[in-house]
């Protein structure tokens, strides 16, 4: 990989042009001081007479100081990029396995970037290691001992390619790191999965060939001296962050595939994380908690300024790791990936491939004339608190003009009527009270009305709603469709991180919505949702128990008119039909 000492590069120029480039006698600097009497000492945490190198964390405490300074740099001399010690004091772990040797470079810098630097010897003992780790990244054999101890089988090399894990929800996402997420709320809530933006299967790889983060081939190798190094072929292009375009001088903002060579190779070398697993309130989730060290500027696809990444899990064929943003410490930064290549797993996309629910336990066919059967559906009445929280234009009803079973089909109708001060009425029928569940797979088989204007929806809200109102109560919305666009459907989930707002939501486009009908589906399990359209997933949501989607929901269907998704309503409207064939749960 290549190095780029890009910020040590300016400050060089810099205090050239101040040496050598002005000829102005008018023009000045300041003064220029140079640091002196430089000391640099260090601590090897758990040295002792019988750990005389440590006690194999690989920890050591150094401190610098000199007069005239006004900052510290340390180059540790095991690959890693610079630190900066404002003060003069870091601690720095060596994480490669054994007894060595390393030459560390204490630089203090004085005002007008003049510099002292000072070299001492340090001998570290680091005892850590992950074999089984190094086996699944590199594809090395192992042996195992009568202890059940694992040793590399070093009679020959190994190699393994990675790749991103294009179908995998939250392959790339984002979320809080530790810190923010105690400044939030206070308590740690999301800084072990991506809170802030999770990527949906296929989000970036629909084509599997036009993003360059798809393109990516990562490879782990471990040689006979049990040295693992790796490689990232990225074709030519590389995936930046908008924050972190400074280094190939790209404009910023928007994320973007800017050219960068990435054709060297990376020593690495594992550690035990840094993140504190023990705060997860989660007593179900797991981390492997070993960390991966990238020398040279080495990185995981997405660019990010980071070199160090965590493995969260890892098995023969999928590796999630965890990394904290290089400038922004604030954000923890998520990664998938998979010995498969995008696109070979796609049949994935279909719900029906995935699914582990598969009894019913709970359905309406709507074979009755009449009113809804009452022992599963109940009503809203009114118009809600500013038109049910979104403006909306309707007063909803029972009356059979607006909500009655006829022809196997529940049948909602949104009428143009002036009625109890309104202007339109339909109505909105809910299992509240009736049917409320915990995790399975909805099936809803349906014909969206017609009209500029209607807003259907079929969704379910959090049971504790009353109690602990929204968005706390989460919202799962399995199909929206706005006012404005009839060619395309929306799946969200709402929940406190993103909403009130647009929610966690994807758009699936539609043909003949309100001419035919199509099966809406939902898979709600503890580690994700899943939205489809005709079986296609369309939308993946990651959940987790600090997320409101592991407690009963209920169902709700309804045709609202105008509001936020309605938008504004054709002049001239008349009526207009949702026809809901069925609805099935399944467990």
């Amino acid at each position: 990989m290549k190095n780029f000492q890009y910020k040590g590069w300016l400050v060089a120029f810099f205090s050239i042009l101040i040496l050598t480039g002005c000829q102005e006698d008018d023009i000045e600097f300041g003064d220029i001081t140079t640091p002196t009497n430089l000391t640099v000492s260090f601590n090897i945490v758990g040295q002792d007479t019988d750990n005389p190198n440590g006690d194999g964390s690989g920890l050591v405490e150094f401190a610098a100081s000199a007069d005239n300074a006004i900052t510290y740099r340390f180059d540790f001399g095991d690959g890693t990029e610079a630190d900066v010690a404002p003060n003069g004091t870091i601690t720095h772990r060596f994480v490669q396995q054994g007894l060595n040797t390393y030459n560390i470079t204490a630089i203090a810098s004085g005002t007008g970037g003049v510099t002292t630097s000072s070299v001492v010897a340090v001998q570290v003992f680091s005892a850590f290691d992950d074999v089984e780790a190094r086996s699944f990244l590199t594809g090395a054999m192992t042996t195992q001992d009568n202890d059940g101890n694992l040793t590399i089988d070093n009679s020959q090399s190994y190699t393994k390619t990675w790749y991103l894990a294009a179908s995998e929800p939250g392959h790339l996402g984002v979320g809080p790191s530790l810190d923010l997420d105690l400044q939030i709320f206070g308590t740690p809530t999301q800084f072990y999965f991506p809170a802030f933006f999770a990527a949906t299967p296929n989000n970036f790889c629909d084509d599997f060939a036009d993003h360059c983060l798809c393109n990516d081939e990562l490879t782990f190798s471990i040689d006979t001296n049990n040295e693992m190094t790796y490689q990232l072929n990225n074709n030519g292009q590389t995936f930046f962050n908008g924050a972190h375009q400074a280094i190939v001088g790209g404009p910023g903002g928007e994320d973007l595939c800017l050219d960068f060579d990435t054709s060297g190779t990376s020593t690495v070398t594992l550690a035990p994380g840094d993140t504190d697993w023990s705060l997860v309130p989660d007593p179900s989730f797991e981390a492997r908690a070993t960390q991966l060290n990238f020398s040279d500027g080495g990185f995981m696809g997405y660019y990010v300024s980071s070199s160090t990444y965590e493995i969260i899990e890892i098995t023969e064929d999928f590796l999630y790791v965890r990394t904290i943003d290089g400038l922004d410490p604030a954000l923890a930064w998520y990664h998938k990936f998979s010995t498969t290549p995008p696109g070979a797993d796609s049949d994935a996309d279909r719900l029906s491939d995935i699914t582990i629910y598969n009894n019913l336990t709970w359905e309406d066919d709507f074979n009755t004339d009449g009113a809804p059967d009452p022992s599963r559906w109940t009503y809203d009445i009114g118009t809600g608190d500013n038109g049910w929280g979104n403006g909306e234009a309707q007063y909803y009803t029972d009356r059979a003009d607006n909500v009655i079973v006829s022809n196997g089909n529940l049948v909602i109708t949104a009428k143009s009527e002036s009625f109890n001060g309104s202007a339109y009425t339909s109505a909105r029928i809910k299992s509240q009270d009736l049917y409320e569940f915990t995790n399975g797979r909805v099936e809803i088989r349906a014909k969206l009305p017609e009209g500029q204007g209607t807003w259907p929806a079929l969704w379910m809200l959090g049971a504790n709603f009353p109690e602990v109102g929204w968005p706390v109560s989460g919202e799962l919305d399995i199909m929206e469709q706005t006012g404005q666009d009839k060619s395309i459907i929306k799946g969200t989930a709402h929940y406190p991180a993103v909403s009130p707002g647009t929610g966690n939501t994807a758009d699936a486009p539609i043909e003949n919505a309100t001419s035919e009908f199509h099966i809406y589906s939902l898979e709600w399990t503890p580690e994700a949702i899943y939205f489809a359209l005709d079986d296609e997933i369309f939308h993946t949501v990651p959940n987790n128990a600090d997320l409101p989607f592991n407690a009963d929901f209920f169902f709700i269907m309804n045709v609202a008119m105008g509001g936020t998704l309605g938008g504004t309503i054709a002049t001239g409207f008349d009526e207009a039909t949702m026809e809901v064939d069925y609805i099935r749960v399944y467990q």
